[in-house]
């Protein structure tokens, strides 16, 4: 799939911060990894639904992709793909309002992009990515929307991905990826005791990463020609790119989600990328060209779903809870959730980490006996214990492998069987404080807070005279960091402010 996104900014020492932070995230991973074998996931179906009205055609009726490319082998590959993302991103999120809104901007882009007609699919995620197939497949996720902030900046995202399609960079990176897996097989087959050997790979890699670069700046060039001309604002497409670096810059300190999902990948740097957008741009003449249309964006958005939905749970804090489970675990200060479709993690300070899931599992069969099973590496028999926590069953058990040690903590609760685990390098001397505390906050959550809870969204506000940027930040609820994603959402630099009537997004629970 070709992504729209930028790499983090340039910066020696946040750059050598965030790659620390990421190193220690990736090694308690490895660590929860060496563990496990074939965990199984704690996910509910997401909400899905058809796109029921558009500007142009409605999805449910794609003929227009089968029309135009009905014989185009890459078409019928992307039409066998459009099942598979949805599954992967969350199936398709309906809001007719929104759906309009978006219509619209991609009507307008088609108008005079000479292409084949689009069916556009917001897809339910809270990862911030566009894409597009051949035939028409165009893909934009509820994170981005939520991200951008007028007309112009979504038709930029959407262009740029229609300019993939129509430099044909799909195929050209199939043949490029086909041409350096010969090459490395090669390089692996004949000069496997070389020593030249890895510097050859090393080099093919190098190669294909530029010609993804290549691809995404030619693609930049594209869509903001294609969105200038359809009335847009062709300075839109930086704005935008400076808004994913602010995001980016958020995330690392954050805490990421699954970054294969979106834009945090190979791709050029973000000041570069920028100030070529701008040249683009300047074609157009001045800033201040192109219509930006934000009031009809913001209203689009306004209600959006943002962050994790019901079926995953929520992450509010340093707590993890599911309203339709029924159940709620907390972490130690220091430590970040993700909340993903496979489990639920959380790292925390010295690469200690922490997975939560279900299984299923036979009500008759007795705790300890499901840890002997054969699904904990390196177990140590003799350290399995029962015990009751919040009056739910449970068992806990010690292992150790590569490196790494930790603690297998299982619940049975509510019908369900779930596992907190533990790990912590071998080193360590917080493993024991961590695991009683994580597993010791596991609980069934009452009827009264499960009815409590409720998604996250984007509202618009109007400023009013007296707010300040801080007072409305504050005023956000169910998230972290309050004041840093209040700017990075209204893409407000260090130091802005805002003024009475301006309208502002926020993220709130009602």
């Amino acid at each position: 799939m070709l992504q729209f996104g930028i790499a983090s900014r340039e910066g020696t020492n946040s750059r050598s911060s965030r790659s620390l932070h990421r190193a220690a995230r990736l090694a308690a991973t490895v660590g929860l990894m060496a563990l496990l074998a074939g965990c199984q996931a704690l996910s509910g179906l997401s909400t899905s639904g058809e796109i029921k009205e558009s500007a142009f055609r409605p999805a449910e009726t794609p003929v227009t992709v089968d029309s135009v490319s009905r014989n185009d082998r890459l078409a019928e590959l992307a039409k066998a793909q459009h099942p598979r993302i949805l599954a992967t991103y969350g199936g398709e999120y309906s809001d007719p309002k929104l759906e309009r809104m978006v219509a619209k901007v991609v009507g307008n882009l088609t108008a005079v992009s000479g292409g084949p007609a689009y069916r556009i699919t917001i897809l339910n995620s809270p990862n911030v990515n566009a894409f597009a197939l051949p035939g028409g497949y165009l893909y934009v996720t509820r994170g981005l929307l939520a991200l951008a902030n007028d007309s112009s900046e979504l038709a930029a995202v959407i262009a740029h991905e229609m300019g993939h399609v129509t430099a044909n960079h799909g195929l050209q990176r199939q043949q490029k990826e086909a041409e350096e897996v010969l090459a490395a097989k090669v390089v692996t087959d004949v000069l496997s005791n070389n020593p030249n050997a890895n510097v050859a790979l090393l080099r093919g890699k190098l190669r294909l990463a530029q010609f993804s670069r290549n691809q995404e700046l030619e693609a930049d060039g594209l869509g903001i020609k294609t969105s200038g001309q359809a009335g847009f604002d062709p300075y839109a497409a930086g704005r935008f790119l400076q808004s994913m670096s602010a995001y980016t810059d958020f995330r690392s300190v954050s805490g990421a989600t699954d970054a294969s999902l979106d834009f945090l990948a190979s791709h050029p740097n973000a000041p570069q990328r920028i100030d070529l957008a701008q040249r683009h741009a300047r074609q157009f003449g001045p800033a201040g060209q192109g219509a930006r249309d934000r009031d009809s964006f913001l209203a689009g958005i306004d209600g959006l779903l943002y962050g994790d939905t019901p079926e995953e749970g929520y992450v509010r804090g340093n707590t993890f809870l599911h309203p339709r489970l029924g159940v709620s675990f907390s972490v130690p200060a220091g430590f970040v959730i993700d909340n993903s479709a496979a489990a639920v993690t959380a790292t925390g300070p010295g690469d200690l980490a922490v997975r939560f899931d279900g299984v299923a599992l036979n009500a008759r069969t007795a705790l300890p006996d499901y840890i002997r099973s054969g699904w904990v590496a390196g177990l140590d028999p003799s350290s399995i214990q029962t015990l009751t926590i919040n009056g739910n069953e449970a068992a806990t058990a010690r292992a150790a492998a590569d490196g790494w040690k930790f603690d297998i903590t299982v619940i049975r609760a509510g019908g369900q069987v779930y596992r907190l685990l533990t790990a912590a390098p071998l080193n360590s001397g917080q493993l024991d404080a961590v695991a009683q505390t994580v597993g010791g906050s596991f609980r069934l959550l009452s009827a009264s807070e499960k009815a409590s809870l409720k998604p996250l969204r984007i509202r618009i506000v109007t400023v009013k005279p007296g707010q300040t940027v801080g007072s409305i930040a504050a005023s956000m609820q169910g998230v972290d960091r309050k004041l840093d994603l209040f700017r990075v959402l209204n893409a407000l630099a260090p130091g802005a402010t805002v003024s009475a009537g301006d309208k502002v997004k926020i993220v709130t629970d009602s």
